[in-house]
């Protein structure tokens, strides 16, 4: 597990969990797409945990994750989960509420 940013308090700040199987193609393409995402629409306002689900199962069993990439967007509400390497920029926006 890699976390980018410390947890903060419900401020509005925005906190997304984005599951990965190791470092596959589409797991690094979700990972750069989001990091863009994030450094663009919400700069110095996100946090972002990367969970690996060949290390962490658990985690995936918990969250109920069926494929990866999976992102999940746990704050501010309401809570979006995205299946995909996170490409379609526009897409991606509208389902977080950034568009």
């Amino acid at each position: 597990m890699e976390n980018f940013q410390n947890n903060t308090d419900e401020s509005g700040r925005y906190n997304f969990i984005l599951f990965i199987s190791g470092m596959s193609t589409k797991s690094s393409r979700a990972i750069e797409n989001l990091r863009k995402i994030c450094d663009e629409h919400l700069p110095d306002n996100f946090d972002l945990q990367i969970v690996d689900i060949t290390n962490e199962e658990i985690q995936a069993v918990n969250y109920q994750i069926i494929g990866v990439p999976t992102l999940i967007k746990t704050n501010p509400n309401p809570r979006r989960t995205i299946l995909g390497d996170l490409s379609d920029t526009d897409k991606v926006l509208k389902i977080l509420d950034l568009a």
